[in-house]
Parts: structure tokens; C-alpha cells; sequence
């Protein structure tokens, strides 16, 4: 019985807890929604407000009808980022089975490799990056940001990880009954790690959705920028943009993250523990 209510308690505790660092963490975007509903005369007013006074939709009209192509800049962040999901999961499948399901000398001295790549960042190679794509004429073009985002180590680890909580001996079945190694991929294996795949798709969806550093360096047109571009843009001259206009922005490009992350975020535990069950 003290055993059973000290468990209690202590779940008592824990679910505070979670609700105060849920709140917390909730602040700044109830925060960032109010501001972006009130004139810009409000924004800067002390004690600040966190919930909205008024459901205001001036700022966001604003934003689209200003002279930068706000709607142009969403619709190549919606290009850049499914076409980067679509040609990245093609290639981290393809190299995860061939890395977990093929037996071949070298096979983990690639992964290796590939994990080895993981420690350097974007911007320890961006140098000889910028160099290729313009040798190639991509620069200022969307194809250079589609192109550098197909390959990620992350994506191809966390897919081989999953793969190989498979048996072994499916895969042998397969090819006894005359399956090839395509087949067994795209109609055996990947059916069997939907939950990894979703992860992977919300990860890359959040990475590339709200790359700056990438179309920074490699875009110059207005009509090719992305919105963390148009965001910046927002900003003006030493930061005189308008406040409420730039956190509309804000809120409307956070809200289809924050909608595949409430819809999806089961599949980002399911996937991680899948991946984590064995090395």
C-alpha cells in the first residue's frame, strides 16, 4: 500500500513537472502569435503582454502584400524541402540495405566513413561546395540546394540501424523464392520500418525547412530565396522593420512545423527506439 502511494507521488510529480517545462517551452510561441496580432505602436510595450489582446490580421496581410515576394519565397521552401525529403530517403534506403543486408568486404569501413563525415560541419566544406556548383552553373539556383541536401550520414545511420533489427533470415526467404535485391528493399524491408522512414521525413522536413546558412550562401535572386531568407529581409536596415510584421512571418513559417510535429511526433519515439535496438 506505501509502495502503491509513493508511486502515486512520485507520477504526481513527474507529470507537474512535464506540464511546467511544457509550458514554459509553449510561452514564447503564445508570446509570438500575440505579438504578431497587435499594431506596431504595441509591440514594444512594457509590461509585455503574452496573450493576444485583439485578433488583429493587419501584419499578416501586410506580409503579402509587401514588396517582397513572401508567396514566391514559400513556394521554393516547399520545392527545396519535398524534393529534398523525396531524393534523400531514395538514397539513405538504397545505401542502409546494401550497408545492413549485403554482405560484402568493406561494407562496415564505409559506414565508418560515413559516421566520420558527421563530424564535420556544413561550413568546414562549403568553400569547395560553392566551388563545384559553380563550376556546374547552380549557383543561384534552387537545383544547388536540392543537390547538397540529397546525402546525409544521419539519415543513412538511423535507416541502417532499423534495418538491421530485421531478421536476416526474411531476406534469405525472399531470395529462395527468386526476389532480387531492389524487390526485397522497396516491397520487404521499407514496409517494415515506416515508423524510421516517418522520423527521417519530419527530421528532414524541420532541417530543411528552416535552413538559412545553405540558401544564404548560394542564393541572390529575391524570386529564388526561401522564407528564412525573406524573414531576415524582414528585419530592414539595423533592425527597423516592423516587429509585428516580422513575427507574423515568423508565426506562419513555424506553423507547419509545430503541425507535423503534433501529427507526427509518435513516430519520431517509435523510430528512435527502433533504431536504438540494435547496433
Amino acid at each position: 500500500m506505501i509502495k502503491k502511494t509513493s508511486s502515486k507521488v512520485v507520477g504526481l510529480i513527474l507529470s507537474f513537472f512535464v506540464l511546467t517545462v511544457g509550458f514554459v517551452v509553449f510561452m514564447p510561441f503564445l508570446f509570438m502569435f500575440a505579438q504578431s496580432m497587435r499594431l506596431p505602436s504595441d509591440a514594444y510595450r512594457l509590461p509585455p503582454d503574452w496573450f493576444p489582446t485583439t485578433l488583429d490580421w493587419t501584419n499578416y496581410k501586410t506580409l503579402f502584400t509587401s514588396d517582397l515576394p513572401m508567396l514566391n519565397m514559400l513556394g521554393n521552401s516547399a520545392l527545396v524541402t519535398f524534393s529534398i525529403i523525396i531524393l534523400r530517403l531514395i538514397v539513405a534506403v538504397l545505401a542502409a540495405y546494401a550497408i545492413a543486408k549485403i554482405r560484402y568486404r568493406g561494407s562496415n569501413t564505409i559506414m565508418v566513413g560515413f559516421l566520420a563525415s558527421m563530424m564535420l560541419p556544413i561550413q568546414a566544406t562549403i568553400i569547395p561546395l560553392y566551388i563545384i556548383m559553380s563550376n556546374l552553373g547552380l549557383v543561384n539556383t534552387r537545383m544547388s540546394l536540392i543537390i547538397i541536401g540529397i546525402f546525409d550520414s544521419f539519415c543513412i545511420f538511423m535507416l541502417k540501424q532499423s534495418m538491421a533489427t530485421i531478421p536476416d533470415s526474411i531476406v534469405e526467404s525472399a531470395k529462395i523464392d527468386g526476389a532480387g535485391h531492389m524487390r526485397i528493399c522497396w516491397q520487404i524491408v521499407v514496409p517494415m520500418i515506416k515508423s524510421s522512414l516517418a522520423t527521417m521525413v519530419i527530421l528532414i522536413f524541420n532541417g530543411t525547412w528552416n535552413d538559412y546558412f545553405l540558401p544564404y550562401i548560394f542564393i541572390s535572386s529575391w524570386d529564388k530565396m526561401t522564407l528564412p531568407l525573406g524573414i531576415n529581409a524582414l528585419k530592414g536596415y539595423m533592425g527597423s522593420g516592423n516587429q509585428s510584421v516580422i513575427l507574423a512571418a515568423v508565426s506562419f513559417a513555424v506553423t507547419p512545423i509545430l503541425i507535423i510535429f503534433l501529427f507526427g511526433q509518435r513516430y519520431i519515439v517509435e523510430g528512435l527506439t527502433a533504431s536504438a535496438v540494435k547496433g
